[in-house]
Parts: structure tokens; sequence; C-alpha cells
């Protein structure tokens, strides 16, 4: 709510202006008399009410509903990009869609949704749940240009979440900044830096900032860095590990994800028969179906069957499908792994 630090009379008309009254109405809702409300519409900032009327009209304003309290900050600052609490119900609704749009990478709405707020909104004029708001904004975009392929540059993930964590640093929400330091590792991982995204995970496993769930993602995420650098020995024990804090915690779904990690380390190591046993089990147990998990775990077999002259054509076919479903979503950064394995295996 917008506060009055020296009422004068186009402060207490436009008071009068927001709760929509007469100036008769007015007067016998503050209680005072009409050419006392009447001086103020005629004089405006030439005139100011006496101290105890001063308080009289801080209360009125205090107990204004939030629409009216929204009105008189737009008749004051008419330029000013407020934020009414209707605003923010929707901004919370626009997230709540958002994130679903997301998970089924409808990624135009999803980003379509988001700029309406963060191409609207000021985060130098907002208050706390407003920058809350914003961040969280952020935070989703970056998701979306990071599961877009969009990891570095001034229009990316990486400064999407940089800019966030800066948001929720100055709101002091611990886990928050964690969870985006956890993301930030991921774009580290995505842009080929291998060791360090390796060792920000092996930090943030320990991190208490953040949830149980969220810790044991960061240590599947230290073997699959690991297992892409070539470390695949050591990265199975990691993973291991993970995958049974997921059964632990009773998370089926990264418990299913955490096998296909498993079945592309060991396929690095050079074991295909583990490799196979690790993809039919992610393969058969998940629970979320979705382009963006389809196209990863098809990705997956089929890099494993290309290992193994004898099923080299069901891997390609197996690829074939996954690039489709890869272009049909905008899934650049999956088209690139898919096209780089293909490489590989011509090289």
């Amino acid at each position: 709510m917008v506060s009055v630090q020296q009422w004068t009379g186009r402060e207490a008309s436009a008071l009068r202006a927001a709760l929509r009254m007469s100036t008769r109405a007015f007067a016998e809702h503050l209680g005072v008399a009409l050419r006392t409300v009447a001086k103020w519409e005629s004089l405006g900032t030439e005139t100011q009410p006496r101290p105890d009327t001063q308080a009289i009209l801080d209360t009125a304003l205090a107990r204004a509903d939030a629409a009216a309290q929204a009105r008189f900050e737009n008749f004051l600052y008419p330029d000013r990009k407020s934020t009414r609490p209707a605003d923010y119900e929707t901004c919370t609704e626009d997230i709540e869609r958002a994130v679903v749009c997301i998970s089924r990478q409808n990624f135009p709405f999803a980003t379509t949704l988001l700029n309406r707020w963060l191409g609207r909104l000021d985060p130098h004029q907002l208050d706390h749940k407003g920058l809350y708001l914003y961040g969280r904004s952020l935070v989703l975009l970056g998701d979306v240009q990071r599961d877009q392929g969009a990891i570095l540059g001034p229009l990316s993930a990486r400064h999407s979440y940089l800019t966030a964590r800066g948001m929720f640093t100055e709101l002091d929400i611990p886990r928050r900044v964690a969870q985006i330091e956890l993301s930030l590792a991921v774009v580290q991982e995505m842009s080929g830096r291998l060791q360090p995204s390796a060792r920000q995970y092996e930090v943030l496993a320990d991190d208490e900032r953040l949830t149980l769930r969220d810790r044991a993602r960061a240590r599947l995420w230290v073997g699959t860095a690991l297992s892409k650098d070539g470390d695949n020995e050591y990265a199975t024990q990691v993973m291991t590990a993970a995958t049974r804090a997921f059964e632990d915690l009773g998370e089926p779904e990264d418990w299913s994800v955490a096998h296909q990690k498993l079945a592309l380390a060991h396929r690095g190591a050079g074991d295909l028969t583990q490799a196979l046993h690790h993809i039919d089990i992610a393969r058969t147990t998940g629970t979320v179906d979705s382009p963006m998990q389809r196209v990863r775990l098809d990705t997956a077999y089929g890099h494993i069957l290309l290992s193994d002259a004898a099923t080299r054509n069901d891997g390609l076919s197996v690829l074939d499908q996954a690039a489709q479903v890869a272009r049909q979503y905008g899934l650049s950064h999956q088209l690139r792994s898919i096209e780089g394995i293909r490489k590989g295996q011509q090289g």
C-alpha cells in the first residue's frame, strides 16, 4: 500500500475519488465539514489538512479495500507501473499455468505467460511479494531457455537464473538461491564445462539449504557430468547411491531417471548388459510421459543399441524417432545430442 508522508488537498481529493464518494459522503465518512472537503478539492497542493485530520486521512486510507488503495495510487502516480493484489493473484495463476506448459514442452505459450509479467512489471517498484513472483517467473523463463538450448548470452537461461538469484538473495530466501545455483550448475554442464559442474554438484549435494530430494538430484548429476567426461566407473558409484536415495525418499520418477543415467554410464564403461538392464527399468517404470522424457529415454536407448553392431540399425531407428519428437517440440539441445551420437558412431 502506498503511504502518504504529508497530506495535501491533492492526496485527500485522490482518496475521495478512489473511494468513489461524493464530497458530501466523503465528509461524512471522515467526520469533517463539507466546506473542508470542498477546500481540498479547490486548492489541491496549496492547502494542508490539520495534524488531527491528517491522522483521520491515514486511517481512512488504511481501512480502504485493496481495489480502492490501488485506485488511489493510480490517481497520484498515473505513470507508475503499480501492481495491485489482483495482479499478484493473476500472476500466480499464470506462473502455475506456465509450469504445466513447460512440463508438456509447450514453450511458446509458457513464454507468452511469463513475458506478460516480466515485460510489464518494474522490479525496482515492487514490494517483496511482487519481487518473489518476478523471480519465480525469471526462473521458469530460464527453464524454458535451458530446455530449448539457449544456455549462454544475454537472452539465455544463465542470464535469467543469475538475475533471479540476485532477487532471491535480496529477499533472503536461501532455499530458492540454492535451487538456482543447482540450475546454474546444469547450465555449466550443458555448455561443456564438465569438471566445474561436477564440483558444483558435489558442493550442493551436501548443501542443507536444499531439500533431500534436490540434494539427491545433485548427487545424481555429479555422476552425469563425470560420465560425460569419461569417468564412468566413479560415475556409476555416485549414481547408484543417488538411486538408493530416491528409493528411500519415495520418488519414483527420479528413481526411474536415475536408472536411465546409470544405463549410459554403464554403456560408457563398456558393460552393455548392465546398460540394457538399467535402460529397460527406466523405460518401464517412468511415471511422467512428457515429450522431453520420451526424447531423453529414446536417445539413451538408441545410444546403447548403437554400441552393438548387431543392434545398430535398431539404434538408428530409435534415434530417428527421438529426433522427430525433438524437432516437433523445439528441443534444440536434445537434437544436438542426437546429432553428436550419430557423428560419434560415424567417426
